[in-house]
């Protein structure tokens, strides 16, 4: 603004407006972008990239009609080199317009007019989200037979891509279809696939209230077992005075008098061991609220504390205590949203309500998945990240579970290893049915004693010496009770000080031979 308003150069203005205009549309405040592109004088060099700009922004604020008017307006250009834009995109923003306003013939025409361009570009992902629109299309007109080709398109090309996101949406897209068409059991598989692409970017309440919710379900099926144990005594006590106020002699009260006892007996061991049930899952419940109002409480009065500095520093703007404090409130965040991951799948795992399908799972594969995933945290320290997993390694597990364990196991890696250090996931060639993955870190290390107790069954939840419950302790329980569903095996090799291997086995699928 200073230089617009202290200058007579139109020239250096027009650069000025067009600048301020792409900011504020960066910012989404659309209003004062149009604004500031409408300031700049038709005779600017680059006048193109203002009504394509002008269009998309007012397509953003949904008037379809006059972002037709603007891309239109690009559209009778001659189509160069150097313009700084694709005149596919024009076209499909031209037809999501007139898609918007339910003029579909108009649409139909430009959605198509763009295909031609684009399957010449060889950008897959806008290749994609334009096939969905083709899709969308048909779909709004109950041309349900020409939107399915589409959307199948869009799902088989999302396959070559790394775009998540893309991927997600192409896979939900098909799970609609499918459920459409009657199909519900190819529609799960899509649903499956599409919520394990967004596997990493869980919302932490909803898996909270996921896990609050399991819990309840499971006390209350063991109370409904109970009640109905109840009613089925009262039913076998009548059954008994029946019997009593029959007998006709001394022996068939003595008779009736045995029966009854060994009734009594019997139905006592039955209440004993539902109530044993009962107690053990109210401790499973009540381990579960301390660790909640041990940990959690710890995380949140951290969280208090930070972003009470977080205030003063923002007061006296104070940068570098500021970047400090945002980069610790994530640090906590991390830890509570990765407690209550583990929460969850604990408690599924001791309901026996968690669901296991083992595959032939790409070992290499699953092992990126997880480094992309703690990409942030190990740029955080400086940590290298190494995948010398062979690419010929096959293993039969359940995808899910496995993904659980090896994120547990590298998040303790980077946890305990110093900046500037390095982590290495790598596969050792046993000549046996079973396929060994080794997570070695370079960290703070164990002694042995700490290596046995981490390997013993013991308890969830244990007592160290020094009387405190082990709150982190919780993700290395469900990795070993994961490991072995899945029949592999966990064996550690550490020193102080001189880092640590986890050595994990799992079978090896027919692939590895």
């Amino acid at each position: 603004m200073k230089q617009i308003h202290s200058s007579s150069n139109k020239e250096l203005a027009d650069y000025c407006h067009y600048f301020r205009g792409s900011c504020f549309r960066e910012k989404k405040l659309f209003k004062e972008a149009i604004f500031e592109l409408n300031s700049v004088s038709k005779n600017f060099k680059y006048y193109p990239l203002i009504s394509k700009d002008l269009g998309e922004t007012t397509l953003e604020l949904k008037e379809f009609k006059k972002a037709i008017h603007y891309f239109e307006a690009v559209e009778k250009l001659p189509i160069t080199n150097n313009q700084g834009y694709k005149i596919s995109i024009i076209y499909e923003n031209l037809g999501i317009c007139y898609l918007h306003i339910n003029q579909f013939k108009e649409a139909e025409k430009y959605f198509f007019k763009s295909l031609t361009f684009q399957k010449n570009e060889k950008d897959s992902v806008s290749l994609i989200g334009l096939y969905m629109d083709i899709a969308n299309l048909y779909y709004l007109q109950y041309k349900d037979q020409l939107a399915i080709p589409y959307f199948e398109k869009a799902y088989f090309l999302s396959k070559q891509i790394k775009d998540f996101d893309t991927k997600r949406r192409s896979a939900k897209n098909m799970a609609v279809v499918e459920e459409n068409r009657g199909k519900f059991k190819q529609a799960l598989a899509y649903r499956k696939e599409s919520e394990q692409w967004n596997d990493s970017l869980n919302n932490q309440n909803k898996v909270w209230a996921l896990a609050d919710y399991e819990k309840k379900y499971a006390v209350a099926q063991k109370q409904k077992q109970i009640s109905v144990l109840k009613v089925e005594n009262k039913l076998k006590d009548t059954q008994r005075n029946t019997m009593f106020f029959s007998t006709l002699g001394l022996l068939l009260l003595l008779v009736g008098g045995v029966y009854v006892y060994a009734q009594k007996v019997k139905n006592a061991k039955i209440i004993l061991t539902q109530k044993e049930k009962l107690d053990e899952l109210n401790a499973t419940k009540d381990q579960l609220f301390s660790i909640v109002s041990h940990d959690l409480r710890s995380s949140v009065n951290a969280l208090k504390t930070s972003n009470t500095k977080l205030t003063t520093s923002l007061e006296t703007k104070n940068y570098s205590e500021l970047d400090q404090l945002l980069h610790q409130n994530s640090a906590i965040a991390n830890g509570a949203y990765s407690l209550l991951d583990n929460l969850l799948h604990w408690a599924l795992l001791q309901t026996k309500q968690l669901y296991f399908s083992k595959d032939s799972v790409h070992l290499y594969s699953i092992v990126q998945q997880i480094e992309y995933n703690y990409k942030p945290l190990l740029l955080d320290k400086s940590i290298a990240f190494e995948n010398a997993v062979s690419k010929n390694s096959f293993i039969f597990v359940d995808l899910d579970s496995l993904k659980i364990v090896l994120r547990n196991l590298l998040d303790n890696a980077i946890k305990f290893s110093p900046e500037n250090s390095k982590i290495s996931f790598y596969t050792v060639d046993t000549n046996t049915n079973f396929c060994q993955l080794v997570i070695q870190d370079s960290g703070l290390g164990m002694n042995q004693n700490t290596i046995n107790e981490l390997l013993e069954d013991n308890e969830l939840l244990a007592k160290k010496s020094n009387s405190e419950i082990i709150g982190t302790g919780l993700g290395m329980q469900l990795c070993k009770q994961m490991i072995k569903k899945n029949g592999g095996t966990l064996t550690i090799e550490s020193e102080l000080n001189n880092g640590t291997k986890m050595i994990l086995s799992f079978p090896k699928t027919e692939q590895n031979g």
